[in-house]
């Protein structure tokens, strides 16, 4: 997008003033205040009252004796903190197992690790998630493994790239203008959008040897462009962070799926390692259940997706029934989801569902109508932990 060509724009009474973020100035004057913003973004440092978020639980589960935890992400947040805060939530439970998947970084929880790493279905013609878990004994021999998820964790990094060169680079004109018509963002607060993009892609630069790999990813332009709105009580900061989310829409349907492993590669090498494959997002995914591909199980629940949970359990159910493939049965499991960097965040700027997200926390198991379900297809928390560590070794 040229500098001074106007962009389609919701139609506003007068034309606002946007000498003060003209693109080409974004690099210029940056303050001290604006390295503190980004500094303060990607630290992974927490202070002493985020250490006391961390290990103080929101809620207590004293009745709870099983604690089903294989889909959850510890992101920068000290495995230590964590484990407090899962102690002092269930302070009863007898029964455990809890493996943290990180996007495509392989991390360790006592005896077993975990990932969650990007692919693609070839049959789905979509990018889909696997969880994948292992003793940590077995990864010894890892090394294509390893290889495989150094590649794919480029990806988020790249995707934040092309995410702010769609809101900034003139070749991606079509595709902004579009993100623009869909949320009717007005002419100023594209240009806050787009200044303050250009200016992160500087202050990148500047700070590149202080930023944490694992924070380039599409949060960070979300987060510094909420902490610039904060500062620009002016700005309709809604509607700009609206914006962001049209265009990062945008970029996720553009990615090249090339990019990816197929999901039979993945699963390919995890099982060589003697490592258990979950399929997880039962609501973005369940039509993978067609793909027959040599799974442990599916994830029939977690807090985003609940709507088809008793359709997939029956759909599992039937699968056990018609015979499986190696002879494995197919188990049911839920998962929350939870990012742990949402403890440390003013709760009143996060959303609410994702911060009633807690490691080990699945109400559905306990839910009338899909305790029933549960019951036909014989499987309960204590059950899928038993058979699962079996699997695992």
């Amino acid at each position: 997008m040229s500098e001074n060509k106007p962009i389609l724009t919701a139609c506003s009474p007068a034309a606002p003033d946007l000498s003060a973020w003209e693109l080409a100035k974004a690099g210029e004057d940056i303050s001290e205040a604006d390295q503190e913003t980004y500094l303060s973004i990607v630290s992974t440092e927490l202070t002493p009252e985020q250490r006391e978020m961390v290990i103080t639980p929101s809620a207590v589960y004293p009745r709870q004796k099983e604690l089903l935890a294989i889909h959850w992400h510890p992101e920068w947040i000290p495995m230590e903190l964590i484990a407090r805060r899962i102690e002092a939530m269930f302070p009863n439970v007898e029964q455990s197992l809890i493996i943290p998947t990180q996007h495509n970084q392989l991390l360790t929880w006592g005896q077993y690790s975990g990932v969650e790493i990007d692919c693609y279905s070839s049959g789905f013609q979509r990018k889909v998630q696997l969880l994948l878990h292992f003793n940590t004994s077995k990864l010894n021999e890892a090394g294509v493994l390893k290889s495989m998820l150094a590649h794919t964790f480029k990806y988020r990094s790249s995707q934040l790239l092309q995410f702010m060169a769609t809101i900034v680079e003139p070749a991606f004109e079509a595709d902004l203008e579009e993100a623009v018509m869909t949320t009717g963002a007005g002419e100023e607060v594209v240009a806050f959008v787009r200044f303050y993009t250009a200016r992160l892609g500087k202050l990148m630069e500047l700070y590149e040897q202080q930023t944490p790999p694992t924070m380039i990813k599409n949060k960070l332009l979300t987060e510094y462009i909420e902490a610039m709105g904060l500062s620009h009580p002016g700005i309709n900061l809604r509607r700009a962070l609206l914006l962001l989310s049209a265009v990062k829409k945008i970029v996720k349907r553009k990615f090249s799926l090339e990019y990816f492993y197929r999901a039979s590669e993945v699963i390919e090498e995890t099982r060589s390692l003697g490592g258990g494959v979950v399929i997880p997002h039962p609501e973005q995914f369940w039509p993978i259940l067609l793909a027959d591909y040599d799974v442990d199980g599916y994830e029939v629940w977690n807090p985003q997706s609940r709507e088809y949970t008793e359709f997939l359990i029956r759909a599992l159910t039937r699968k056990n029934r018609e015979g499986c493939l190696n002879g494995r049965e197919l188990l049911i499991f839920m998962g929350d989801d939870t990012h742990l960097s949402v403890k440390i965040k003013d709760p009143e700027r996060v959303e609410h569902a994702k911060l009633e997200r807690e490691v080990g926390l699945q109400p559905a198991w306990d839910e009338l109508a899909i305790s029933k379900s549960l019951s036909l297809a014989n499987a309960s928390r204590a059950q899928i932990i038993e058979q699962y560590r079996a699997r695992l070794g």
